[in-house]
């Protein structure tokens, strides 16, 4: 308990900086109207790119097994990440198709 205290207090400001960045952030993400939602998207796809890229950079450097199995679930979690992102986007921008008109 005394080393959990200690960490604490050693990075009170760190700590501080993560908590302000998460309640920031949640309220920036909801207050995205619907219209912005597909390109925000598409930006963040492509940031997640750019750490896949960064992860695999990483993962050739690796020596210990440790820094193997996390590069590899950096890559692996990146991956499903960006997937994910364009499958939203995708389900996203079909709303906004028009639908054929039914023949009577």
């Amino acid at each position: 308990m005394e080393g959990i205290l200690e960490f604490i207090y050693v990075n009170a400001e760190s700590i501080f900086i993560v908590v302000l960045s998460v309640f920031l952030g949640i309220e920036v993400i909801s207050n995205v109207p619907a219209v912005l939602h597909t390109p925000l998207m598409s930006g963040a796809n492509a940031i997640h790119g750019v750490v896949i890229i960064g992860a695999i950079i990483v993962l050739g450097h690796a020596e210990s097994t440790l820094n193997i199995v996390l590069g590899f679930l950096a890559v692996f979690l990146g991956t499903i990440n960006v997937v994910g992102g364009f499958v939203v986007t995708d389900r996203m921008l079909d709303l906004f198709k028009k639908k054929p008109k039914k023949l009577n």
